[in-house]
Protein backbone atom coordinates (compact mmCIF):
# COMPACT_ATOMS: atom_id res chain seq x y z
CA UNK A 1 0.00 0.00 0.00
CA UNK A 2 1.28 3.24 -0.92
CA UNK A 3 2.74 5.86 1.73
CA UNK A 4 1.08 9.20 2.18
CA UNK A 5 2.11 11.56 -0.53
CA UNK A 6 4.73 14.32 0.01
CA UNK A 7 3.35 17.53 0.68
CA UNK A 8 3.30 19.73 -2.32
CA UNK A 9 5.46 22.85 -2.18
CA UNK A 10 3.89 26.13 -3.45
CA UNK A 11 5.89 28.02 -5.88
CA UNK A 12 5.06 31.44 -7.59
CA UNK A 13 5.88 29.20 -11.47
CA UNK A 14 3.35 29.59 -13.52
CA UNK A 15 1.33 25.71 -14.04
CA UNK A 16 3.33 23.86 -17.53
CA UNK A 17 1.48 24.10 -20.00
CA UNK A 18 0.10 20.61 -21.28
CA UNK A 19 1.82 18.90 -23.72
CA UNK A 20 0.26 18.20 -27.23
CA UNK A 21 -0.48 15.31 -28.42
CA UNK A 22 2.58 13.98 -30.89
CA UNK A 23 1.53 12.91 -34.44
CA UNK A 24 4.00 10.82 -36.63
CA UNK A 25 3.37 11.07 -40.16
CA UNK A 26 4.33 8.42 -42.56
CA UNK A 27 4.35 9.01 -46.58
CA UNK A 28 6.68 8.35 -49.21
CA UNK A 29 5.49 11.83 -51.14
CA UNK A 30 7.44 14.80 -49.12
CA UNK A 31 4.13 17.45 -50.42
CA UNK A 32 2.02 14.89 -48.77
CA UNK A 33 4.29 14.78 -45.51
CA UNK A 34 4.60 18.38 -45.76
CA UNK A 35 0.65 19.69 -46.13
CA UNK A 36 -0.54 17.19 -43.14
CA UNK A 37 2.07 19.47 -41.13
CA UNK A 38 1.04 22.66 -42.17
CA UNK A 39 -2.66 21.17 -41.48
CA UNK A 40 -2.16 20.06 -37.95
CA UNK A 41 0.57 21.95 -36.64
CA UNK A 42 -1.16 24.28 -34.73
CA UNK A 43 -2.85 21.29 -32.05
CA UNK A 44 -0.34 18.54 -32.48
CA UNK A 45 3.66 18.06 -32.24
CA UNK A 46 4.39 16.54 -36.16
CA UNK A 47 7.11 14.31 -37.08
CA UNK A 48 7.63 13.43 -40.59
CA UNK A 49 9.46 10.02 -41.70
CA UNK A 50 9.42 8.89 -45.42
CA UNK A 51 9.45 5.27 -45.25
CA UNK A 52 8.22 2.19 -43.40
CA UNK A 53 11.97 1.39 -41.73
CA UNK A 54 12.12 5.10 -40.47
CA UNK A 55 8.50 4.80 -39.01
CA UNK A 56 9.44 1.88 -37.05
CA UNK A 57 12.56 3.30 -35.68
CA UNK A 58 10.79 6.40 -34.88
CA UNK A 59 8.13 4.63 -33.01
CA UNK A 60 10.51 2.28 -31.12
CA UNK A 61 12.27 5.70 -29.52
CA UNK A 62 10.31 8.21 -29.48
CA UNK A 63 6.40 6.41 -28.92
CA UNK A 64 4.23 8.86 -30.73
CA UNK A 65 0.57 8.99 -29.59
CA UNK A 66 -0.71 8.74 -33.05
CA UNK A 67 0.36 7.52 -36.47
CA UNK A 68 -0.46 8.46 -39.69
CA UNK A 69 0.33 5.86 -42.25
CA UNK A 70 0.41 5.65 -46.10
CA UNK A 71 -1.00 2.31 -47.42
CA UNK A 72 1.51 2.80 -50.91
CA UNK A 73 4.79 3.23 -50.10
CA UNK A 74 7.96 1.86 -51.64
CA UNK A 75 10.20 -1.13 -49.62
CA UNK A 76 7.98 -1.53 -46.42
CA UNK A 77 4.48 -1.00 -47.65
CA UNK A 78 2.03 0.30 -45.18
CA UNK A 79 0.34 -3.05 -43.95
CA UNK A 80 3.39 -4.85 -43.47
CA UNK A 81 4.24 -1.63 -41.27
CA UNK A 82 1.25 -1.64 -39.47
CA UNK A 83 1.94 -5.36 -38.49
CA UNK A 84 5.25 -4.68 -37.30
CA UNK A 85 4.10 -0.88 -35.28
CA UNK A 86 1.23 -3.13 -33.61
CA UNK A 87 4.06 -5.85 -32.26
CA UNK A 88 5.82 -2.78 -31.05
CA UNK A 89 3.29 -1.05 -29.25
CA UNK A 90 -0.01 -2.82 -29.68
CA UNK A 91 -2.31 0.06 -28.45
CA UNK A 92 -1.17 2.66 -30.60
CA UNK A 93 -3.67 4.41 -32.93
CA UNK A 94 -2.44 4.11 -36.04
CA UNK A 95 -4.83 5.98 -39.20
CA UNK A 96 -4.49 4.81 -42.79
CA UNK A 97 -3.94 7.11 -45.51
CA UNK A 98 -5.47 5.52 -48.58
CA UNK A 99 -6.27 6.52 -52.11
CA UNK A 100 -9.56 5.26 -53.96
CA UNK A 101 -7.82 2.73 -55.70
CA UNK A 102 -6.53 1.14 -52.24
CA UNK A 103 -9.61 1.33 -50.15
CA UNK A 104 -9.88 -3.01 -49.87
CA UNK A 105 -6.48 -2.82 -48.49
CA UNK A 106 -7.82 -0.08 -46.04
CA UNK A 107 -10.06 -2.31 -44.78
CA UNK A 108 -7.86 -4.85 -44.79
CA UNK A 109 -5.64 -2.35 -42.62
CA UNK A 110 -8.90 -2.09 -39.94
CA UNK A 111 -9.22 -6.38 -39.62
CA UNK A 112 -5.30 -5.74 -38.62
CA UNK A 113 -5.91 -2.98 -36.14
CA UNK A 114 -5.56 0.18 -37.42
CA UNK A 115 -7.73 2.71 -35.71
CA UNK A 116 -9.18 4.56 -39.10
CA UNK A 117 -8.40 5.44 -42.55
CA UNK A 118 -8.64 8.69 -44.52
CA UNK A 119 -8.99 8.81 -47.87
CA UNK A 120 -6.92 11.07 -50.33
CA UNK A 121 -7.21 13.73 -50.84
CA UNK A 122 -8.51 14.09 -48.04
CA UNK A 123 -11.03 16.35 -45.97
CA UNK A 124 -9.21 18.66 -43.48
CA UNK A 125 -12.46 18.39 -41.20
CA UNK A 126 -12.88 15.11 -41.30
CA UNK A 127 -8.87 14.47 -41.00
CA UNK A 128 -9.10 16.40 -37.89
CA UNK A 129 -12.07 15.05 -35.99
CA UNK A 130 -10.17 11.17 -36.93
CA UNK A 131 -7.34 12.61 -35.39
CA UNK A 132 -8.96 13.87 -32.66
CA UNK A 133 -10.66 10.51 -31.58
CA UNK A 134 -7.80 8.86 -31.85
CA UNK A 135 -5.87 11.47 -29.46
CA UNK A 136 -8.42 10.47 -27.10
CA UNK A 137 -8.00 7.58 -27.10
CA UNK A 138 -4.24 7.44 -26.71
CA UNK A 139 -5.09 9.18 -24.16
CA UNK A 140 -7.12 6.94 -21.87
CA UNK A 141 -4.82 4.16 -22.85
CA UNK A 142 -2.17 6.10 -21.46
CA UNK A 143 -4.16 6.63 -18.55
CA UNK A 144 -4.95 3.02 -18.24
CA UNK A 145 -1.55 1.69 -18.29
CA UNK A 146 -0.66 4.14 -15.19
CA UNK A 147 -3.52 3.33 -13.24
CA UNK A 148 -2.47 -0.62 -14.01
CA UNK A 149 1.07 0.48 -12.74
CA UNK A 150 0.25 2.39 -10.01
CA UNK A 151 -2.40 -0.93 -8.63
CA UNK A 152 1.36 -2.94 -9.63
CA UNK A 153 2.77 -1.27 -7.00
CA UNK A 154 0.42 -0.64 -4.56
CA UNK A 155 0.41 -4.81 -4.18
CA UNK A 156 4.13 -5.11 -4.46
CA UNK A 157 4.37 -7.40 -1.50
CA UNK A 158 7.09 -4.88 -0.06
CA UNK A 159 3.88 -2.35 0.67
CA UNK A 160 1.53 -4.90 2.58
CA UNK A 161 2.66 -4.81 6.11
CA UNK A 162 3.93 -7.83 7.69
CA UNK A 163 7.56 -8.71 9.49
CA UNK A 164 5.84 -11.71 11.52
CA UNK A 165 7.07 -14.90 10.89
CA UNK A 166 3.73 -16.36 9.78
CA UNK A 167 3.34 -13.00 6.96
CA UNK A 168 6.85 -13.74 5.56
CA UNK A 169 6.18 -17.34 5.05
CA UNK A 170 2.89 -15.63 3.17
CA UNK A 171 4.85 -13.33 1.22
CA UNK A 172 7.53 -15.87 0.37
CA UNK A 173 5.11 -18.22 -1.17
CA UNK A 174 3.44 -15.22 -2.95
CA UNK A 175 6.40 -14.12 -4.68
CA UNK A 176 7.23 -17.83 -5.97
CA UNK A 177 3.82 -18.38 -7.56
CA UNK A 178 2.06 -15.01 -8.73
CA UNK A 179 3.91 -15.27 -12.25
CA UNK A 180 2.52 -18.75 -12.52
CA UNK A 181 -1.05 -19.81 -13.52
CA UNK A 182 -1.04 -21.96 -10.75
CA UNK A 183 -4.09 -22.18 -8.29
CA UNK A 184 -4.19 -20.45 -5.25
CA UNK A 185 -6.48 -21.62 -1.93
CA UNK A 186 -6.48 -18.72 0.35
CA UNK A 187 -7.69 -19.27 4.08
CA UNK A 188 -8.05 -17.38 7.09
CA UNK A 189 -10.68 -16.00 9.05
CA UNK A 190 -13.04 -12.89 8.08
CA UNK A 191 -10.83 -9.70 8.08
CA UNK A 192 -7.14 -11.06 7.73
CA UNK A 193 -6.73 -9.39 4.31
CA UNK A 194 -7.29 -12.42 1.69
CA UNK A 195 -8.38 -10.18 -0.84
CA UNK A 196 -5.69 -8.18 -0.39
CA UNK A 197 -3.64 -11.48 -1.10
CA UNK A 198 -5.40 -12.20 -4.05
CA UNK A 199 -4.59 -8.93 -5.55
CA UNK A 200 -0.86 -9.12 -4.49
CA UNK A 201 -1.06 -12.33 -6.97
CA UNK A 202 -3.29 -10.99 -9.98
CA UNK A 203 -1.10 -7.72 -9.86
CA UNK A 204 2.35 -9.29 -9.55
CA UNK A 205 1.59 -12.13 -12.58
CA UNK A 206 2.26 -11.21 -16.21
CA UNK A 207 -1.95 -11.57 -16.50
CA UNK A 208 -1.99 -7.84 -14.61
CA UNK A 209 -2.51 -5.91 -17.40
CA UNK A 210 -5.84 -7.01 -18.04
CA UNK A 211 -8.58 -6.06 -14.56
CA UNK A 212 -8.66 -9.20 -11.79
CA UNK A 213 -12.60 -10.47 -11.71
CA UNK A 214 -13.95 -10.91 -7.91
CA UNK A 215 -17.01 -12.02 -7.28
CA UNK A 216 -18.28 -13.41 -3.28
CA UNK A 217 -19.74 -16.49 -3.55
CA UNK A 218 -21.89 -16.34 -0.32
CA UNK A 219 -23.42 -12.57 -1.80
CA UNK A 220 -25.30 -13.61 -4.34
CA UNK A 221 -28.63 -15.41 -4.54
CA UNK A 222 -27.92 -19.63 -5.33
CA UNK A 223 -30.38 -19.06 -7.94
CA UNK A 224 -28.38 -16.18 -9.79
CA UNK A 225 -24.86 -17.43 -9.40
CA UNK A 226 -24.98 -20.18 -12.52
CA UNK A 227 -25.81 -17.36 -14.88
CA UNK A 228 -23.15 -14.59 -12.70
CA UNK A 229 -20.54 -17.16 -12.93
CA UNK A 230 -20.93 -18.54 -16.40
CA UNK A 231 -23.62 -16.86 -18.44
CA UNK A 232 -26.71 -17.10 -20.07
CA UNK A 233 -28.27 -17.29 -23.53
CA UNK A 234 -30.92 -14.85 -24.05
CA UNK A 235 -34.65 -17.09 -23.50
CA UNK A 236 -32.66 -19.86 -21.44
CA UNK A 237 -35.15 -18.27 -18.73
CA UNK A 238 -37.77 -16.46 -17.30
CA UNK A 239 -36.21 -13.06 -17.23
CA UNK A 240 -33.10 -14.15 -19.59
CA UNK A 241 -34.31 -11.11 -21.70
CA UNK A 242 -30.62 -10.92 -23.47
CA UNK A 243 -27.93 -13.09 -23.12
CA UNK A 244 -25.35 -12.13 -20.63
CA UNK A 245 -21.71 -12.71 -20.03
CA UNK A 246 -20.23 -14.60 -16.92
CA UNK A 247 -17.51 -13.33 -14.62
CA UNK A 248 -15.36 -16.27 -16.04
CA UNK A 249 -15.84 -14.87 -19.73
CA UNK A 250 -15.09 -11.67 -18.26
CA UNK A 251 -11.66 -13.18 -16.57
CA UNK A 252 -10.87 -14.35 -19.91
CA UNK A 253 -6.50 -14.07 -20.10
CA UNK A 254 -6.95 -12.41 -16.23
CA UNK A 255 -7.67 -13.92 -12.60
CA UNK A 256 -10.97 -14.50 -11.12
CA UNK A 257 -10.93 -14.45 -7.14
CA UNK A 258 -13.61 -16.31 -6.06
CA UNK A 259 -14.05 -15.27 -2.55
CA UNK A 260 -15.89 -17.21 0.46
CA UNK A 261 -16.15 -20.53 -1.70
CA UNK A 262 -16.63 -22.96 1.05
CA UNK A 263 -20.63 -21.75 0.54
CA UNK A 264 -20.73 -22.20 -3.18
CA UNK A 265 -23.73 -24.85 -3.98
CA UNK A 266 -22.38 -28.65 -4.39
CA UNK A 267 -24.01 -28.44 -8.03
CA UNK A 268 -22.11 -25.69 -9.04
CA UNK A 269 -19.60 -27.39 -7.17
CA UNK A 270 -19.27 -29.77 -10.14
CA UNK A 271 -19.68 -27.69 -12.77
CA UNK A 272 -16.97 -25.49 -11.62
CA UNK A 273 -14.80 -28.33 -11.01
CA UNK A 274 -15.75 -29.33 -15.00
CA UNK A 275 -14.66 -25.55 -16.17
CA UNK A 276 -10.87 -26.20 -14.06
CA UNK A 277 -10.36 -29.74 -15.55
CA UNK A 278 -11.37 -29.10 -19.16
CA UNK A 279 -10.53 -25.04 -19.74
CA UNK A 280 -14.70 -25.02 -20.83
CA UNK A 281 -17.58 -23.54 -19.56
CA UNK A 282 -21.16 -23.96 -20.83
CA UNK A 283 -23.26 -20.69 -20.43
CA UNK A 284 -27.08 -21.46 -18.85
CA UNK A 285 -28.90 -22.38 -22.03
CA UNK A 286 -26.17 -22.81 -24.23
CA UNK A 287 -24.86 -25.49 -26.42
CA UNK A 288 -21.53 -24.80 -27.39
CA UNK A 289 -18.91 -25.06 -25.38
CA UNK A 290 -16.40 -21.77 -24.89
CA UNK A 291 -12.84 -22.19 -24.64
CA UNK A 292 -11.34 -19.58 -21.55
CA UNK A 293 -8.05 -19.06 -20.10
CA UNK A 294 -8.56 -17.97 -16.28
CA UNK A 295 -6.36 -18.61 -13.48
CA UNK A 296 -8.58 -19.39 -10.03
CA UNK A 297 -7.95 -17.73 -6.74
CA UNK A 298 -10.22 -18.86 -3.95
CA UNK A 299 -10.65 -17.77 -0.71
CA UNK A 300 -12.45 -19.23 2.25
CA UNK A 301 -12.81 -18.47 5.98
CA UNK A 302 -14.16 -22.57 6.31
CA UNK A 303 -12.71 -25.55 7.28
CA UNK A 304 -13.14 -27.17 3.99
CA UNK A 305 -11.34 -30.16 5.21
CA UNK A 306 -14.25 -30.61 7.77
CA UNK A 307 -16.93 -30.20 5.19
CA UNK A 308 -15.89 -32.68 2.73
CA UNK A 309 -16.32 -34.86 5.75
CA UNK A 310 -19.88 -33.62 6.19
CA UNK A 311 -20.39 -33.93 2.41
CA UNK A 312 -20.50 -30.30 1.81
CA UNK A 313 -18.01 -29.93 -0.01
CA UNK A 314 -16.64 -32.07 -3.16
CA UNK A 315 -13.12 -33.13 -2.07
CA UNK A 316 -11.89 -33.45 -6.09
CA UNK A 317 -13.24 -29.54 -6.32
CA UNK A 318 -11.05 -29.19 -3.25
CA UNK A 319 -7.86 -30.35 -4.68
CA UNK A 320 -8.14 -28.99 -7.96
CA UNK A 321 -8.15 -25.90 -5.76
CA UNK A 322 -5.53 -26.30 -3.16
CA UNK A 323 -2.70 -26.60 -5.38
CA UNK A 324 -0.96 -24.00 -3.68
CA UNK A 325 -1.92 -22.89 -0.25
CA UNK A 326 -1.72 -20.30 1.78
CA UNK A 327 -3.10 -19.54 5.44
CA UNK A 328 -3.34 -15.76 6.80
CA UNK A 329 -2.91 -15.34 10.33
CA UNK A 330 -5.22 -13.69 12.59
CA UNK A 331 -3.97 -10.80 14.28
CA UNK A 332 -3.62 -12.27 17.73
CA UNK A 333 -1.54 -14.56 16.30
CA UNK A 334 1.02 -11.66 14.71
CA UNK A 335 0.73 -8.86 17.78
CA UNK A 336 4.21 -7.95 16.45
CA UNK A 337 2.65 -6.04 13.29
CA UNK A 338 0.17 -4.29 15.38
CA UNK A 339 2.30 -1.04 15.95
CA UNK A 340 3.17 -1.16 12.30
CA UNK A 341 -0.29 -1.48 11.22
CA UNK A 342 -1.25 1.22 13.45
CA UNK A 343 0.96 3.57 12.13
CA UNK A 344 -0.26 2.25 8.39
CA UNK A 345 -3.23 2.96 8.82
CA UNK A 346 -3.09 6.55 10.94
CA UNK A 347 -1.09 7.82 7.90
CA UNK A 348 -3.50 6.41 4.96
CA UNK A 349 -6.57 7.01 6.66
CA UNK A 350 -5.62 10.50 7.75
CA UNK A 351 -4.76 11.56 4.29
CA UNK A 352 -8.28 9.77 2.35
CA UNK A 353 -9.95 11.86 4.98
CA UNK A 354 -8.17 15.04 4.89
CA UNK A 355 -7.88 14.97 8.90
CA UNK A 356 -4.86 15.11 11.24
CA UNK A 357 -2.84 12.46 11.76
CA UNK A 358 -2.57 10.85 15.42
CA UNK A 359 -0.46 8.86 17.47
CA UNK A 360 -1.31 6.55 20.36
CA UNK A 361 -0.46 6.92 24.20
CA UNK A 362 1.84 4.02 25.70
CA UNK A 363 -1.09 3.37 27.94
CA UNK A 364 -3.49 2.93 24.54
CA UNK A 365 -1.35 0.81 22.74
CA UNK A 366 -0.98 -1.79 25.53
CA UNK A 367 -4.41 -2.25 25.37
CA UNK A 368 -4.27 -3.05 22.00
CA UNK A 369 -1.63 -5.63 22.14
CA UNK A 370 -3.45 -6.88 24.65
CA UNK A 371 -7.00 -7.34 22.90
CA UNK A 372 -8.07 -10.63 20.74
CA UNK A 373 -9.00 -8.65 17.40
CA UNK A 374 -11.84 -11.08 16.43
CA UNK A 375 -12.23 -9.00 13.61
CA UNK A 376 -8.52 -9.29 12.58
CA UNK A 377 -7.03 -6.70 10.39
CA UNK A 378 -10.36 -5.31 9.23
CA UNK A 379 -11.41 -4.33 12.65
CA UNK A 380 -8.19 -2.60 13.25
CA UNK A 381 -8.63 -0.70 10.07
CA UNK A 382 -12.63 0.50 10.73
CA UNK A 383 -11.53 1.16 14.44
CA UNK A 384 -8.36 3.85 13.22
CA UNK A 385 -10.77 5.09 10.96
CA UNK A 386 -13.78 5.99 13.44
CA UNK A 387 -11.07 7.10 15.96
CA UNK A 388 -10.00 9.71 13.64
CA UNK A 389 -13.03 11.19 12.66
CA UNK A 390 -14.79 11.49 16.30
CA UNK A 391 -12.53 12.20 18.51
CA UNK A 392 -10.44 15.21 19.56
CA UNK A 393 -6.61 15.99 18.41
CA UNK A 394 -3.59 14.55 20.24
CA UNK A 395 -2.57 11.20 20.98
CA UNK A 396 -5.24 8.70 21.17
CA UNK A 397 -5.77 7.96 25.29
CA UNK A 398 -7.56 4.75 26.65
CA UNK A 399 -10.54 6.13 27.49
CA UNK A 400 -11.25 6.88 23.74
CA UNK A 401 -11.03 3.26 22.32
CA UNK A 402 -14.24 1.13 22.70
CA UNK A 403 -15.44 -0.45 26.23
CA UNK A 404 -14.87 -4.29 25.21
CA UNK A 405 -10.96 -3.28 24.34
CA UNK A 406 -10.97 -1.34 27.87
CA UNK A 407 -12.07 -4.54 29.89
CA UNK A 408 -9.21 -6.84 32.01
CA UNK A 409 -7.85 -9.37 29.97
CA UNK A 410 -10.52 -11.77 30.29
CA UNK A 411 -10.17 -16.12 30.00
CA UNK A 412 -10.24 -17.43 26.29
CA UNK A 413 -13.53 -18.95 27.37
CA UNK A 414 -14.78 -15.38 27.76
CA UNK A 415 -13.82 -13.93 24.96
CA UNK A 416 -15.12 -16.48 22.75
CA UNK A 417 -18.47 -16.04 25.00
CA UNK A 418 -18.78 -12.10 23.55
CA UNK A 419 -17.75 -13.44 20.11
CA UNK A 420 -20.64 -15.62 20.01
CA UNK A 421 -23.27 -12.87 21.52
CA UNK A 422 -21.85 -9.89 19.03
CA UNK A 423 -22.51 -12.23 16.20
CA UNK A 424 -18.25 -12.08 15.47
CA UNK A 425 -18.25 -15.97 15.72
CA UNK A 426 -20.35 -19.03 15.31
CA UNK A 427 -21.25 -21.06 18.21
CA UNK A 428 -20.17 -24.14 15.89
CA UNK A 429 -17.08 -22.46 15.47
CA UNK A 430 -16.66 -21.62 19.19
CA UNK A 431 -17.23 -24.39 20.91
CA UNK A 432 -14.97 -26.53 18.44
CA UNK A 433 -11.82 -24.03 19.61
CA UNK A 434 -13.02 -24.76 22.81
CA UNK A 435 -12.61 -27.97 22.46
CA UNK A 436 -9.49 -28.15 20.62
CA UNK A 437 -8.01 -26.03 23.46
CA UNK A 438 -9.10 -28.66 26.32
CA UNK A 439 -8.21 -31.38 24.09
CA UNK A 440 -4.25 -29.84 23.50
CA UNK A 441 -3.88 -29.11 26.98
CA UNK A 442 -4.53 -32.31 28.13
CA UNK A 443 -2.28 -34.06 25.47
CA UNK A 444 0.71 -31.58 26.94
CA UNK A 445 -0.09 -32.64 30.46
CA UNK A 446 -0.48 -36.45 29.64
CA UNK A 447 2.88 -35.98 27.22
CA UNK A 448 0.66 -37.32 24.47
CA UNK A 449 -0.18 -40.84 25.48
CA UNK A 450 -4.00 -41.00 24.30
CA UNK A 451 -5.19 -43.77 27.11
CA UNK A 452 -4.43 -41.09 30.02
CA UNK A 453 -5.40 -38.39 28.16
CA UNK A 454 -8.69 -39.80 27.66
CA UNK A 455 -8.94 -40.70 31.33
CA UNK A 456 -7.94 -37.25 32.37
CA UNK A 457 -11.30 -36.21 30.00
CA UNK A 458 -13.48 -38.86 31.26
CA UNK A 459 -13.99 -40.46 27.48
CA UNK A 460 -12.52 -43.24 25.53
CA UNK A 461 -9.59 -43.27 23.75
CA UNK A 462 -11.37 -44.06 20.36
CA UNK A 463 -13.56 -41.07 21.28
CA UNK A 464 -10.74 -38.97 21.98
CA UNK A 465 -9.12 -40.37 18.33
CA UNK A 466 -11.83 -39.57 16.32
CA UNK A 467 -12.29 -36.02 18.15
CA UNK A 468 -8.60 -35.20 17.32
CA UNK A 469 -9.38 -36.07 13.50
CA UNK A 470 -12.01 -33.86 13.29
CA UNK A 471 -10.50 -31.04 14.95
CA UNK A 472 -7.10 -31.53 13.28
CA UNK A 473 -5.04 -32.30 16.67
CA UNK A 474 -1.93 -34.43 15.93
CA UNK A 475 -0.86 -37.21 17.43
CA UNK A 476 2.27 -35.79 18.62
CA UNK A 477 3.80 -31.99 18.89
CA UNK A 478 4.62 -30.80 15.64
Amino acid sequence: MAASEEARIETDEPPAVATRPRVLVVDDEIGVRESIRLVLRDAYEVELAESGDEALRRVAVQRPDVVLLDILMPGLDGIATLERVKGLVPELPVIMLTATRTLKTAVTAMKLGAFDYVQKPFDVDELRAILANASRTAALQHEVRELRAELGRRYQIGNIIGRSPAMQDVFRTVAMVAPLRTTVLITGESGTGKELIAKALHHQSPRSSRPMTALNCAAIPETLLESELFGHEKGSFTGADAKKIGQFELAHQSTIFLDEIGELHPSLQAKLLRVIETGELMRVGGTKPIAIDVRIVAATNRKLEEAMRDGAFRSDLFYRLNVVSLNLPPLRERREDLPLLIKHFCQVKSDDLGVPERSFTPEAIELLMRYRWPGNVRELENLIERLLILSDAGPVRTEELPEVMRRPVATPGADRRDEVLLGIRSLPDAVDEFERDIIQEALERSDYNQTRTAERLGTTRRILKYRMDKLGIPDRPV
